[in-house]
């Protein structure tokens, strides 16, 4: 999104002029000091909840479509009816957390999910389970930006914010691989049902501790819902996660694939002109116009296309090839999510307050370059420890230098009544890159599986052999795309520390 260099400047001027969050060291009005880390925990478990869920139901898909007796071609309906949902909502969630108050939106995302969570676990037919999937997806929207906002708002001063972005970014990492490891456990020893009701604990959890421990956070002066800007945006944005997702099902050249994403595009460009004139603009351009802010966005977006690979494809490569239990497919991910939470105290407590994300977002997205490289060497003969564990600790130390930096450096400086909508672009852009990997890899991985086989009889060593040819390729597209985001943020990010809550600039490297 561009402007001219008189409106960059007119945003650079609102954005001093908005009212800033409270100075570094004292606790945000009507919060007690030492109620920060408590809301930190409760922000930390509703957000947990938020993110395995994309992933949790993932390994359950096979056993509720044998309970359920639904079809290969609507099972994508039970991932792509809340990525849909959630992905075209967030920015609509995240103003009304700025306009009504982040602890009554927090509150209703927390009920709501629990509550859809109940009837999708609950459901005795398919129609049932993709609708409580999408009430997720729409809950989730309220839930997520409300959370991140709260998060930025309540932690003010220079190290306390360090240590809780740390923790909140290892969370939004690792919450996939969390997801797939629950989802196993679950699965395996109670019920795919239980994906889903499990999700009732963290509510519970999360509902006490907000109603106890979140102050109410809405602004005196409310300014009026932007309601053109908010039907282009969602329209736009379900558009585009739509035609991505048809990309799975149907070829690049179907119009329910092409048309969708033209539509988008052209819906998302009608609302970025929108917003330069609207009086309450739904995402203010000041929001975006800061530099590193605007590559804090372009890493979260592109960290969401690349992470699908390593994600996805090394779990059909650890249960098909390798023949793991769903159990033992997601303890494997938990020394990569140990790496991640690792760097991200790391990076968060010391590098990126001395040092600024230039340095290490880039170095971060190097690293997962390599880690996606190394995983195209595995075989059938590769085992876990030799083979698999050095990328996958490779990759968990990459993301952890990416994902809390970019977090924290997107939602830096920003005014406190455009908070939500700042937290619901950083959620905004994990979601759309997300879907935008899921579509592009999976459709290479299976044109890769179909040039493999052509002209080979398939015999059982041949179809493996097809299978490891299909993940290597999306590996190594995966690598390609964080290799883009290494270039990019090299060039975007400004040297030097990030600015601080006045807009001020901390240090000049």
């Amino acid at each position: 999104m561009s402007q001219s260099s008189t409106d960059a400047a007119a945003g650079a001027d609102a954005l001093r002029k908005a009212p800033a969050v409270p100075s570094q060291g004292s606790a945000p009005e009507g919060e007690r000091p030492g109620h920060r880390w408590w809301v930190l925990g409760v922000i930390a478990i509703a957000q947990l909840m938020v993110v395995l869920d994309a992933t949790v139901v993932n390994i359950a898909l096979p056993s509720a479509q044998h309970a359920l007796g639904f079809s290969d071609n609507n099972r994508q309906w039970i991932v792509t009816a809340y990525s849909l949902a959630f992905g075209s909502l967030l920015l609509l969630g995240g103003r009304l957390a700025d306009l009504i108050g982040r602890k009554i939106v927090f509150l209703v995302g927390v009920i709501g999910f629990a509550g859809a969570s109940a009837l999708a676990g609950a459901a005795q037919n398919f129609e049932v389970l993709v609708t409580g999937r999408a009430l997720q997806g729409l809950f989730g929207a309220l839930l997520a930006p409300a959370a991140l906002s709260l998060l930025n708002t309540t932690f003010t001063d220079a190290k306390e914010r360090a240590k809780a972005f740390g923790i909140y970014g290892a969370i939004a990492g690792a919450g996939g691989g969390i997801g797939l490891l629950l989802g196993g456990v679950l699965t395996e020893h109670l019920s795919w049902r239980w994906t889903l009701y499990v999700n009732l604990i963290f509510a519970v959890l999360a509902f006490i501790g907000g109603l106890t421990f979140l102050r109410k956070g809405a602004p005196a002066d409310r300014p009026k819902l932007d309601l053109p800007g908010t039907v282009l945006v969602t329209a736009g944005l379900f558009s585009v996660v739509y035609g991505f997702s048809n990309a799975e099902t149907h070829h690049w050249g179907s119009p329910l694939t092409w048309g969708f994403l033209v539509l988008g595009a052209a819906l998302v460009a009608a609302f970025s002109w929108w917003q330069t004139k609207a009086e309450h603009p739904l995402l203010p351009l000041r929001v975006l116009l800061d530099r590193n802010r605007g590559a804090s966005f372009t890493v979260l977006a592109i960290s969401g296309a690349g992470m699908f690979g390593v994600f996805l494809f090394l779990t059909y490569y650890l249960q098909a090839s390798l023949h793991y239990s769903p159990v033992k497919t997601g303890l494997g991910f938990l020394p990569m999510i140990g790496a991640l939470m690792v760097a991200a105290q790391l990076v968060t407590n010391t590098l990126l307050p001395r040092l600024g994300p230039k340095p290490i977002v880039p170095l971060g997205m190097a690293m997962a370059v390599g880690g996606m490289a190394w995983l195209t060497t595995l075989d059938l003969h590769s085992t876990y420890a030799a083979n698999v564990l050095p990328p996958l600790l490779v990759m968990g130390f990459g993301l952890g230098l990416v994902m809390p930096a970019a977090m924290s450096v997107a939602t830096e400086g920003i005014g406190e009544h455009d908070a939500g909508v700042a937290s619901a672009a950083v959620n905004t852009m994990q979601q759309v890159g997300g879907s935008i990997g899921t579509a592009l890899l999976n459709t290479l991985a299976a044109s890769a599986a179909t040039h493999y086989l052509a002209g080979r009889k398939p015999t059982p060593d041949v179809l493996a052999q097809a299978q490891l040819h299909s993940y290597s390729t999306a590996y190594w597209w995966s690598a390609g795309i964080f290799a883009v985001g290494a270039v990019l943020t090299l060039l975007m990010y400004r040297k030097g520390r990030v600015e601080t809550g006045d807009g001020t600039q901390a240090v000049h490297m």
